[in-house]
């Protein structure tokens, strides 16, 4: 195989823009182009896009994929204002969620590689010049989820045209002695196997416990994915599908290297793993710790005894029972119903996580899947990211209030995300919170920051961000008890409650 030590191709941006460079995928290229990376604030970066042209702000990314193509770097790159060369190994992408095209695999700077002004960098001839910058994200959001359908045409562009994410900078929210701060889902660290064949499950694991520690977020559920392999990106480009049916063992083979990924990082990042009610009193005084969880049931192919097995052998505390696919447990918000909601299975791995001490999570199942979910369990259910809707459209991900309520009848917590499709920026993702407080009531409401399972970058993007969240809350009108219930002390209620 070809590797980024071997003499380079030199394409230019024409050949991403004509698709004529899918002739080098697997082959060494250099390309010049800016940086944008996901976290502002880092002065370097391991993953970031990289742009045909000039980015009118450190936030703004293309709106066209053929301007831009992602980045994973060998190591840690500079961070830089101005055009950069890379060489790397290009791959050429197929249904990808983002929509890009290519990805550079493997880069490094260049020895040769010199800041450029823009000025110098068009002269060369390789930018596009084409891709005006939106004043916000990606077209697209990891759960592929259009405006509601009621939603103006003014509201649709303004959603998909979020303003950056709120600066940490002067933030000075903290917890008070002995509260908790805890993230009820996300996905940091990438222990998610890559779609892309070639990448799989050697997509590097990236760092958790510094933006934890220096944000003073105490505890995450870190949730794997064990449906990616039969899901992508519809041909309309607003939801994620089912595209086949699994084989038998596909997807619980596919949990088991998610699973052991999660091991790798929570011993290189050396987190503390929370199993039961006494860890989490101890453990975070330690150090960040991660509670275990699993989004979407798919790996239990119908087979009870795995929910105890994952219990056992890789210390599963918390399962949200579906994700993109209709399973065996039941239906998604996303897809036609066929179930009916929760079926006689979905209700047999509800009971079992009862009884184990498994936290159960309903996120992306459908109402009526939720409202027997609140039938069957006898512990406190989560739903653990999502925003509120007075009208959902019929393929969202958003809820309605007597979706909530059926979660917060249980003594349950609903995680609010901060999706950028729902929210303009961190004030906006507070008051999102509020309104959802003001159908359930504060000890109801939590956070789900869903952290690197966007597409477009969300509001909050990094733990680094949480004092500022904090700040936001305090600011729409939560009292240091009420931002605290929100931001931890809920879904710890739920969490000893479940273990109870």
């Amino acid at each position: 195989m070809p590797t980024t030590d071997s003499p380079a191709a030199l394409p230019d941006w024409s050949t991403i823009r004509t698709d004529e460079a899918a002739c080098l995928h697997g082959i060494a290229v250099e390309l010049s182009g800016w940086m944008i990376p996901l976290d502002l604030a880092s002065p370097h970066a391991g993953y970031f896009l990289l742009a045909a042209d000039e980015p009118c702000c450190g936030g703004c990314v293309p709106r066209d994929p053929a301007s831009c193509i992602e980045v994973f770097a060998r190591g840690e790159v500079p961070v830089s204002a101005h055009a950069v060369r890379l060489r790397g190994r290009l791959e050429r992408l197929v249904d990808d969620p983002a929509g890009w095209r290519y990805r550079l695999v493997d880069a490094v700077a260049t020895a040769s590689n010199t800041a450029m002004s823009r000025r110098a960098f068009l002269a060369t001839g390789v930018a596009l010049g084409l891709a005006a910058c939106a004043p916000g994200r990606f077209a697209g959001y990891t759960e592929a989820q259009a405006p509601d359908a009621s939603a103006s045409s003014a509201q649709a562009a303004s959603m998909s045209n979020a303003a950056p994410a709120s600066s940490n900078s002067t933030a000075t929210w903290a917890p008070s002695p002995g509260a908790l701060t805890m993230d009820m889902h996300s996905h940091e660290g990438h222990v998610i196997v890559s779609r892309l064949p070639s990448v799989g499950a050697n997509r590097p694991l990236t760092e958790i416990a510094a933006p934890m520690r220096e944000g003073g977020m105490h505890v995450i559920c870190l949730a794997i994915v064990s449906d990616t392999n039969v899901t992508r990106v519809s041909a309309d480009r607003k939801r994620f599908e089912a595209w086949r049916a699994a084989q038998p063992g596909e997807l619980y083979a596919l949990s088991q290297v998610e699973f052991q990924r999660a091991g790798e990082l929570i011993e290189r990042e050396r987190l503390l793993v929370v199993t039961d009610a006494a860890s989490l009193a101890t453990l975070p005084r330690q150090g960040p710790c991660v509670i275990v969880s699993a989004e979407g049931a798919d790996f239990l192919e119908g087979q009870l005894d795995r929910v105890d097995e994952a219990y056992t052998q890789h210390r599963l505390r918390h399962l949200q029972l579906t994700h993109y696919r209709v399973n065996e447990l039941g239906d998604i918000q996303t897809e036609p119903p066929v179930h009916g909601g929760l079926t006689d299975f979905g209700a047999d791995v509800v009971r079992r996580c009862n009884r184990l001490g498994i936290v159960v999570d309903i996120a992306h199942g459908t109402y009526d899947l939720v409202k027997r979910a609140a039938a069957t369990t006898t512990k406190p259910l989560v739903l653990s990211h999502t925003a509120l809707a007075t009208h959902p459209g019929p393929r969202s991900r958003l809820i309605t209030g007597d979706h909530a309520r059926a979660v917060a009848d249980t003594g349950g917590v609903i995680g609010v995300w901060p999706s950028s499709g729902s929210f303009h920026d961190l004030q906006g993702m507070a008051h999102g919170m509020r309104r959802m407080v003001d159908v359930v009531g504060v000890e109801h409401v939590g956070l789900g920051t869903d952290m690197l399972g966007f597409i477009s970058p969300p509001v909050f993007r990094s733990y680094r961000q949480l004092p500022a969240l904090g700040d936001a809350l305090r600011q729409a009108g939560f009292s240091q008890p009420e931002t605290e219930q929100i931001l931890g002390g809920n879904y710890r209620r739920v969490f000893e409650a479940s273990m109870a």
